[in-house]
């Protein structure tokens, strides 16, 4: 299946040279059977029209959906464009993006940073899940949805993030605010380099040594796909 990926950022410093980038992750996530064509959104790469791909999966990003940035309207737009013609994913910013697109609200979070592995309950459960009812995943982000978009179902969350994971009912598309196309050692590498701007690094740190569900999400993320 072909799934274009719009690159919305790159890992910092060494990272990408160490790990690959964001593109890199998704393609070992999703595994066998997906085409993964890439467009660098920040570079102002976009599809000409929205039905040149069946799916499009939007990344995460170091800046947030508010940011005067001239490559995040067009984005926007985009996703708008492409509402109802074809399958939409999305991933912490890309997230958050759609949620700005189709009538939410995204702000920088007065809860602070979140990292390491979270757990988010499952209070709602698409044709594509299995019966879990919780889930333990890597996040990184500050930004968070605080006004829930129209026609979305919020299927998991937390105290920390409410709106952890959206499925809306009047268009193919389904985001997550965590990351499960983070890998531990990825996920720890990243805190390093943010270690002194985190307020418990290495309770952070500790927390990635445990169980993760990030197979389980990537079976709901093909599932969902290719359905």
């Amino acid at each position: 299946m072909d799934v274009a990926i719009l690159r919305t950022g790159t890992p910092p410093g060494d990272l990408a040279a160490r790990f690959g980038q964001y593109e890199d992750m998704f393609a070992r996530l999703l595994g066998p059977g997906f085409e993964t064509p890439v467009y660098n959104v920040e570079a102002g790469e976009l599809p000409a029209r929205a039905e040149a791909h069946p799916a499009y999966l939007v990344t995460g990003s170091p800046a947030g959906v508010y940011d005067p940035l001239p490559w995040i309207p067009p984005l926007l737009d985009f996703l708008r464009e492409a509402k109802g013609k074809a399958k939409l994913v999305g991933v912490c910013f890309g997230h958050q993006a759609m949620a700005e697109a189709f009538g939410g609200h995204v702000e920088k979070s007065e809860r602070g940073w979140g990292v390491g592995l979270q757990t988010y309950e499952v209070t709602e459960r698409a044709p594509f899940m299995d019966d879990a009812r919780e889930i333990a995943i890597p996040v990184s982000h500050q930004d968070q949805i605080v006004v829930q978009p129209p026609h979305s179902h919020v299927l998991a969350g937390s105290a920390f993030s409410p709106f952890g994971m959206l499925l809306y009912d009047d268009q193919p598309a389904f985001s997550m605010q965590f990351h499960p196309e983070f890998e531990p050692d990825y996920a720890k590498a990243l805190i390093e380099t943010r270690r002194e701007r985190l307020p418990d690094a290495d309770g952070a740190l500790k927390s990635l040594d445990g169980p993760d569900d990030r197979a389980r999400v990537a079976e709901w993320i093909r599932g969902f796909l290719t359905a």
